[in-house]
């Protein structure tokens, strides 16, 4: 039982199925920025959904983890543009959700793309990624003191509340990791039959 469990998670990952997206996207200027500006849109309106519906709202949002993801592997200079013009859609759209997105899910989306690119194994990108979404929620908390635990969870540092968001951001970054893989895989399915 453990030794499987430990397999999966220092086996290499599979080699990036995005590098034919990288190839596909990037291959053409005009298409390189009209993917860029609609993964942009798309995670804007993931991230807005709170705002919008609430309730079903904000199940929504995190799923503006995924485009930025996308645009990440595509190149890192297309990510960090998708997430910057995510910020700028959001400023127009709904600027609540600019002290949330920037370093919570967007910065996720960020880390998660890097990390998949280059890191060899899930526990690596897991890891890493995780600790980015760490570094992300106790800056918005403690830093901006912005009560984005809700309004429970006291503002002052505690140790007991940090181990707390590093648990809860190890748990949703091997979540995501999943989900990115996945999606992943099946872009490398989908333009294999194309």
């Amino acid at each position: 039982m453990r030794e499987p469990f430990l397999n999966y998670w220092a086996k290499s990952l599979p080699q990036m199925e995005s590098g034919s997206l990288l190839a596909r996207v990037g291959a053409n200027q005009t298409k390189s920025i009209v993917t860029i500006a609609f993964l942009s849109a798309v995670t804007a309106l993931f991230q807005s959904a709170g705002g919008f519906l609430p309730g079903s709202g904000y199940l929504i949002s995190p799923l503006s983890t995924a485009p930025i993801v996308l645009a990440t592997l595509i190149s890192f200079r297309s990510g960090l543009t998708a997430y910057t013009l995510s910020n700028l859609l959001l400023l127009l759209i709904q600027p609540s959700e600019l002290i949330v997105f920037p370093f919570t899910t967007g910065l996720l989306g960020m880390a998660l793309g890097i990390f998949i690119a280059r890191s060899k194994n899930r526990i690596q990108v897991v890891l890493f990624s995780a600790i980015a979404l760490w570094a992300g929620i106790t800056l918005v908390l403690y830093a901006f003191r912005f009560p984005l635990l809700g309004p429970s969870v006291a503002m002052n540092f505690r140790i007991d509340t940090t181990v707390y968001v590093f648990l809860f951001s190890l748990l949703y970054s091997g979540m995501w990791t999943e989900i990115s893989l996945r999606l992943l895989a099946r872009l490398g399915k989908s333009q294999a039959k194309a």
